[in-house]
């Protein structure tokens, strides 16, 4: 929630104006993966649907979860400031740069990843810095921790 906080502390401060600006949380629920789980013998055990209906149910209470602490803190720390959220299921690159199409700027937090992991895992933010329409602001963690980070945050700015 650090970029959360950076960007209320630093973006939505200094834009202070009449009406206050909005800011849109925006969570990217990753597709349920499909898994084929080795059983003795070689043969695969594929989930029944209530396992699987389990797990999407399991990742939308997060998914919700993390949005009302986001919403939370912005309305703690900026009562006046207008807070909308989007979850959407998909991968977060594609959801992140979706709803960057209707944003003025897109604030986000890093995992810190080094090199080598964000060339085996790739990174979400790099890919958002090249290929959303609008600027895109990349906020590290202050101790430069490799904590992960289960919210994106996204900033619209009303009037510009």
């Amino acid at each position: 929630m650090h970029a959360l906080t950076w960007c209320l502390s630093n973006v939505v401060v200094s834009a202070a104006a009449a009406p206050p600006p909005a800011v849109v949380l925006v969570h990217a629920r990753s597709p349920r993966p499909f898994y084929d789980y080795p059983v003795d013998g070689g043969a695969g055990y594929i989930p029944t649907q209530q396992v699987m209906d389990t797990m999407d149910q399991y990742m939308a209470s997060a998914a919700d979860t993390v949005v009302a602490k986001a919403k939370t803190i912005c309305t703690a720390l900026f009562p006046s400031v207008r807070v909308e959220t989007c979850v959407e299921k998909g991968d977060p690159r594609d959801v992140i740069c979706g709803a960057a199409e209707k944003a003025d700027m897109v604030v986000m937090g890093s995992h810190g990843y080094g090199f080598l992991q964000r060339a085996l895992l790739g990174s979400v933010s790099n890919h958002c810095v090249h290929n959303c329409k609008c600027p895109v602001v990349v906020v590290k963690r202050p101790d430069g921790g490799s904590q992960r980070r289960p919210c994106t945050s996204k900033s619209r700015l009303a009037g510009t």
